[in-house]
C-alpha cells in the first residue's frame, strides 16, 4: 500500500463546491485510489491487490476508511469515478481478469454516493493525453505528428487495453474499444510458430492472449518449445528481470518477440484510426522495460505495413511515464458528468 500526492499549482487548488471526490483505476491485479479535493489536486494514493479483498466493494469501503484518508482531513466524499479494465456496457459489470463482478448501482448505494461514474479504464486514460507534460511522455522514434488529428492508445499488463481519442468541434471523444481482443495476426514465421503453439492452448488467440503478462509467459513456453530448449516454470517478472539482467538468451528473445508483437498491432490502430497525431503506449509492462523498448523492434515493426511504411515513419509513438495518468482521464469525465447532471 503507497499514499501518494500528484502536485498540482497553487492557483488550481480552489476546493470542489461539492466536497472532494474519489477516484479510482482497478486493473486486473491492482486497485489504485485517489483523491480529488480540488480541481487537478489528486492525493491520497494507495495502491491495494485486487487479490486481498473479495470485492471492489470491500476494497474502496477500506479504502475509504484508511489512515491515508483520515490524514488527509477529508469526509463526507458524495461523487466518484472508477475506471475499470473492463467493457462497461450496462449497469452489471464483471471482469475480464479478475472475479470481481458488481452492480455499479448497488455500489453506489453501498457506499452512499450520490453519482458514481464506472468507465473503461483505456478510456479514462485516453481522456488523458492531451494533459500529458513532455515529462510525463518518453517518445520512441521519429515522427513529428499533426495537431487536431486522432490519437491512439494501447497498453499491456495484466491485458492488452485500446483506446483512441477522435477530435470534433467541442473538443475530443474517447472510444470505448476492446481491441485487445482482435484476433492475433502473425508477422513472421517464429510468430507463426508462436501462434500454433497457441492454439494449442486456446481456440480463439487474440492479441491480448500474447501482449500482457500472462501472454509473456505464453511466449517463454511457445519459444522454448519451438527451439526445443527446457522451459522453466517463471512468471513474466522473472522473465523480464532475466531479460533486462542479460541472465538469459531465451528470455530476452521472449521480451524482444512482444515488442515486435505490439508494434504490429500498435500500427494496426494507427492505420486503422489515422492517428496521425501519434500512437501513446500505457500499461505496466513497456514503461518497466525502460531502454530495452528503445531498442527493440517495436518502431521497426510499427513502420513495417509496406507501401504505408512512409505514412506511419510520420506517426510519433509515445510510453506513457507518468505514474497515475488514468487519474486525470476518470477525473476529467467525472466533471463532465456532474456538470450535466
Amino acid at each position: 500500500m503507497t499514499a501518494q500526492s500528484l502536485q498540482t499549482p497553487p492557483s488550481l487548488t480552489t476546493a470542489f463546491p461539492g466536497g472532494p471526490r474519489l477516484l479510482a483505476d482497478i486493473g486486473g491485479t491492482n486497485a489504485r485510489f485517489a483523491l480529488e479535493t480540488a480541481p487537478g489536486k489528486i492525493e491520497a494514493i494507495e495502491v491495494l491487490a485486487c487479490a486481498a479483498y473479495p470485492t471492489l466493494a470491500a476494497a474502496l469501503v477500506a479504502y475509504l476508511a484508511s489512515p491515508t484518508v483520515a490524514q488527509a482531513g477529508v469526509a463526507g466524499i458524495r461523487n466518484g469515478a472508477i475506471a475499470i479494465a473492463n467493457p462497461v456496457t450496462g449497469d452489471m459489470v464483471r471482469m475480464t481478469n479478475h472475479h470481481w463482478e458488481f452492480s455499479i448501482e448497488a455500489l453506489r448505494r453501498e457506499v452512499n454516493f450520490d453519482i458514481l461514474v464506472v468507465v473503461n479504464d483505456f478510456t479514462a486514460l485516453a481522456s488523458s493525453l492531451p494533459q500529458l507534460s513532455a515529462t510525463q511522455k518518453h517518445q520512441v522514434g521519429g515522427g513529428n505528428g499533426i495537431a487536431g488529428t486522432p490519437l491512439g492508445l494501447i497498453g499491456a499488463g495484466t491485458g492488452l487495453g485500446v483506446s483512441g481519442l477522435i477530435p470534433g468541434k467541442d473538443g475530443w471523444t474517447a472510444l470505448l474499444s476492446e481491441g485487445g481482443h482482435v484476433t492475433f495476426s502473425p508477422a513472421n514465421a517464429t510468430e507463426v510458430a508462436i501462434l500454433q503453439f497457441a492454439w494449442k492452448e486456446f481456440d480463439h488467440v487474440s492479441a491480448e492472449r500474447l501482449m500482457s503478462g500472462a501472454g509473456i509467459e505464453l511466449i517463454y513456453r511457445a519459444l522454448a518449445d519451438h527451439t526445443d530448449m527446457p522451459a522453466e516454470k517463471l512468471s513474466a517478472a522473472d522473465i523480464s528481470r532475466r531479460a533486462l539482467a542479460g541472465e538469459c538468451t531465451l528470455c530476452d528473445e521472449v521480451i524482444e518477440a512482444f515488442c515486435c508483437m505490439l508494434g504490429t498491432v500498435a500500427g494496426n490502430l494507427a492505420i486503422t484510426l489515422g492517428a496521425q497525431g501519434g500512437i501513446y503506449i500505457g500499461g505496466g509492462i513497456v514503461p518497466r522495460l525502460g531502454e530495452r523498448f528503445d531498442r527493440s523492434g517495436f518502431r521497426a515493426r510499427f513502420e513495417a505495413k509496406g507501401r504505408f511504411c512512409h505514412y506511419l515513419s510520420e506517426v510519433p509513438t509515445w510510453v506513457i511515464t507518468a505514474e497515475y495518468p488514468a487519474f486525470v482521464g476518470v477525473s476529467a469525465i467525472l466533471s463532465e458528468r456532474l456538470a450535466a447532471a
